[in-house]
C-alpha cells in the first residue's frame, strides 16, 4: 500500500474514532438540586454550561437535565442563595446543595420589616379592625379582605402590591442577574453593576421568555453597551 493510500485510511480511522470519542462524551446530566444542610429540594434554580453555552432550569421536585460533556463546567445560581461551580465527570447523575446567601436574607429581612412597621404604624393612626366579615368572604377569601374598613382594605392592597411586586422581580432575576451576565459577557465590578442597572429587562417584557431569549438580551445588550462606549471615547 503506497504511503498516499496508508495516510488517508489513517486519516479515515481518526477521524471516526475522533467522532465517536466525542459521543462518548457527551451525555445528558441529570441532577437534583437541594439546600444545603436540609433535604429541601430547590425549584428554579438556573443552570448554565459554560461550554456550550446551554440552559437549565430545576423543576418543582428540584430535578433538572443538561447537554454536557466531560469536564464541562456548569454554574448553578438561584436567587437568595450563593453561586455553585461543578464540573461535568463520568457520572451523569449529580446531587448538587446551595447554600443560603445569609447577608442577602438579612437584607431582605429589614426592607420587609421596614414595609410592615409602616402599615402597623398606618393601623395606629387609623381606625382599629373591626373583625367583621361578610357572607360573601365564605365564597372568596380575597373578598373578606378587602371586606374590611376603608383602611385595612387599603392596607392589605399594600401588602398585595408589595407581594405581586417581588414575584415579578423575581422573575426577571431568573433570566438577568450578575451570574448570568457575567458568563455572557465577562463584566465584573462597577462595569457589570452599571450594565445591570441600564439594561435589566422589565417584568412585561420578559414574562414569556425561555432560557434562550433571556441569554439573547444579555448578548445584545451588551453589544449595545460596547457601541456606547465605543462612542463615548
Amino acid at each position: 500500500m503506497s504511503r498516499t493510500k496508508y495516510g488517508f485510511f489513517a486519516f479515515i480511522l481518526l477521524f471516526f474514532w475522533g467522532l465517536n470519542l466525542k459521543a462518548q462524551q457527551e451525555l445528558t446530566v441529570n441532577a437534583v438540586v437541594f439546600e444545603k444542610n436540609s433535604k429541601i429540594r430547590l425549584t428554579d434554580a438556573t443552570v448554565f454550561n459554560k461550554r456550550n453555552k446551554y440552559v437549565a432550569f430545576s423543576n418543582s421536585m428540584g430535578l433538572f437535565n443538561i447537554k454536557a460533556a466531560v469536564g464541562d463546567t456548569l454554574l448553578i445560581t438561584k436567587l437568595y442563595y450563593d453561586d455553585v461551580v461543578v464540573t461535568v465527570g463520568l457520572v451523569k447523575d449529580m446531587v448538587i446543595y446551595l447554600k443560603k446567601n445569609t447577608n442577602m436574607l438579612d437584607e431582605i429581612v429589614v426592607n420587609k420589616t421596614r414595609v410592615i412597621d409602616e402599615i402597623k404604624k398606618d393601623y395606629k393612626n387609623g381606625a382599629v379592625p373591626t373583625g367583621k366579615v361578610s357572607l360573601l368572604s365564605f365564597l372568596s377569601p380575597l373578598s373578606a379582605i378587602y371586606g374590611l374598613t376603608s383602611r385595612d382594605g387599603q392596607n392589605a392592597r399594600r401588602f398585595s402590591r408589595y407581594y405581586n411586586n417581588e414575584l415579578k422581580e423575581s422573575h426577571v432575576d431568573t433570566f438577568f442577574n450578575k451570574s448570568l451576565v457575567t458568563s455572557n459577557t465577562g463584566l465584573t465590578g462597577k462595569e457589570l453593576d452599571n450594565f445591570m442597572f441600564n439594561y435589566r429587562p422589565d417584568y412585561e417584557k420578559s414574562k414569556n421568555w425561555t432560557q434562550y431569549d433571556g441569554v439573547k438580551w444579555i448578548k445584545d445588550s451588551y453589544k449595545k453597551y460596547l457601541d456606547t462606549a465605543k462612542k463615548a471615547n
